[in-house]
């Protein structure tokens, strides 16, 4: 499936930017409120406020309307950028923007929604599953996996399985909380808590990453 989703492509001059960010705001509503079977591209359409033609010339399917919703929210807490390692700036540094971002954005209630959607459709529809897999999830951890690649060949730390780290990384930010979360029987950690748990999982894997050496 490709990555580039949330970016308008195709002939001729580009897409209205304000109607398409309307259509995937209107599509993250619908899809959390009645569920993916029983959102059509028309109510997605009448929920922006644009014509269905225009749904689908930004959109070619509900599938890839689907995918783009679920990558729009993951950028708008970690873009791209926030995956790159900047020269002057510590690593610890670049770790601890992901984590905060990745922690506001798992814990926001439109996360838990959608996944607790997910795990109801996911049985009945395995297709849809993968198709959040690869938009969501999938997208952070190649984006880390590239980050913390360039990391071991910085030698700020030593990190042979790059993927591995990158999925540890993020188990951890996710701790019990977050299954307390989608399973109804807790409240979010933000603020002063959120901080505290973003940097001791940093300064974890800070450690357990340490070159020999140092």
């Amino acid at each position: 499936m490709s990555n580039n989703l949330s970016t308008p492509s195709g002939p001729g001059r580009p897409k209205d930017l304000a109607k398409r960010r309307a259509i995937l705001d209107a599509a993250k509503i619908l899809f959390l409120s009645k569920g993916y079977a029983n959102t059509s591209m028309d109510a997605v359409a009448t929920e922006a406020g644009v014509s269905k033609l225009t749904v689908y010339s930004h959109f070619n399917d509900k599938e890839t309307l689907f995918s783009a919703a679920v990558v729009a929210k993951c950028e708008e807490q970690l873009p791209p950028l926030f995956f790159e390692l900047p020269d002057g700036i510590a690593v610890e540094t670049v770790l601890l923007n992901i984590a905060r971002g990745f922690h506001q954005l798992i814990n926001s209630v439109e996360s838990v929604n959608l996944h607790r959607l997910m795990m109801t459709l996911g049985s009945q529809d395995p297709k849809l599953s993968l198709i959040f897999f690869e938009a969501g999830p999938e997208r952070m951890l190649h984006g880390m996996e590239r980050l913390l690649a360039k990391v071991n060949q910085s030698g700020v730390l030593s990190i042979d399985k790059p993927r591995n780290a990158a999925e540890h990384f993020f188990c951890m930010l996710k701790g019990a909380g977050n299954f307390r979360l989608l399973y109804g029987c807790g409240e979010p950690v933000i603020g002063d808590e959120a901080e505290a748990h973003v940097r001791e999982v940093v300064g974890l894997f800070m450690r357990a990453y340490q070159p020999e050496s140092a």
